[in-house]
């Protein structure tokens, strides 16, 4: 398994990597695989000039574009929707420019309403129809969702550019989602090991790290239900930890990404 990181700009310290190109140069320094890069943070502009030199800083530095994360959450009135849509096929137009084969898009939990259930499921059809038309996939994150609400959906959009980005630590009842509390109601584990057949790319969240190790989440099980679905993708580092690791957020992404190395037999790339 390759790994990577999200520009997710969720540190404590915005100023320390305070656009795209720190993130990348710092995937460069750890000697990754992947960047994963978010439409509406860290970029400059979206000029196409812009773009191209971004595809190119990634090139040269040996970097893969995994993803461009996009919105979604696809339930309110028309008019929301018609908005949501509209900023889902301008960033795909922006993955276009970077290279990249694909953009993030979330879901919700799932809408106790049939018509709203429906309609979210015709944005995500409509997303993918624009995406076709470029040549890219649409990747569903779970946000929060539980393992059958992505099963429901990965079913009834019914395209084939529609994937599944497995999210570690977006599942409803996750403990990032309860300040490091887990629900006892949903077990998170059981969902991955719904979904992970279906992965194309995992958000590896990490929240509490400074020890080597994440603590809010169990990396070797999830390691293991990954290599048990046979995924061969990228473990992407997301860090949404901010205040309560006692390193800095250099730090914290260097033992985000080692552990992951770690754990894939790869050598380390950072550490205390």
């Amino acid at each position: 398994m390759k790994v990577g990181l999200y520009a997710s700009m969720f540190g404590k310290d915005p100023g320390s990597l305070p656009d795209i190109e720190s993130f990348i140069d710092l995937a460069a320094e750890l000697r990754l695989d992947v960047i994963d890069l978010r439409s509406d943070v860290g970029f400059h502009d979206h000029a196409s000039d812009y773009l191209l030199r971004t595809k190119m800083n990634c090139l040269r530095k040996g970097l893969s574009i995994g993803y461009l994360a996009t919105g979604g959450h696809f339930t309110g009135t028309a008019d929301e929707l018609a908005a949501k849509l509209a900023q889902v096929r301008q960033d795909i137009d922006v993955a276009v420019a970077l290279g990249a084969p694909m953009v993030r898009s979330f879901c919700g939990e799932t809408p106790q309403d049939a018509g709203v259930r429906r309609r979210e499921v015709e944005c995500f059809q409509q997303a993918c129809d624009y995406a076709a038309g470029k040549g890219i996939a649409v990747g569903l994150q779970n946000h929060p969702c539980t393992g059958d609400g992505v099963l429901r959906l990965l079913q009834e959009v019914q395209r084939d550019n529609f994937a599944f980005i497995l999210d570690t630590g977006q599942w409803v009842g996750s403990a990032g989602r309860h300040n490091g509390v887990p629900d006892p109601a949903h077990d998170i584990y059981k969902y991955m090991e719904q979904t992970a057949e279906h992965a194309v790319h995992v958000r590896a969240k990490f929240y509490k790290i400074d020890s080597g190790s994440e603590e809010w989440l169990d990396y070797d099980r999830i390691y293991a239900i990954l290599e048990r679905a046979g995924f061969n993708g990228t473990l992407s580092v997301v860090f949404e930890g901010k205040d309560i690791n006692n390193c800095d957020d250099h730090q914290v992404l260097r033992l985000a990404a080692a552990q992951l190395r770690r754990l894939s037999g790869g050598p380390a790339t950072g550490g205390p």
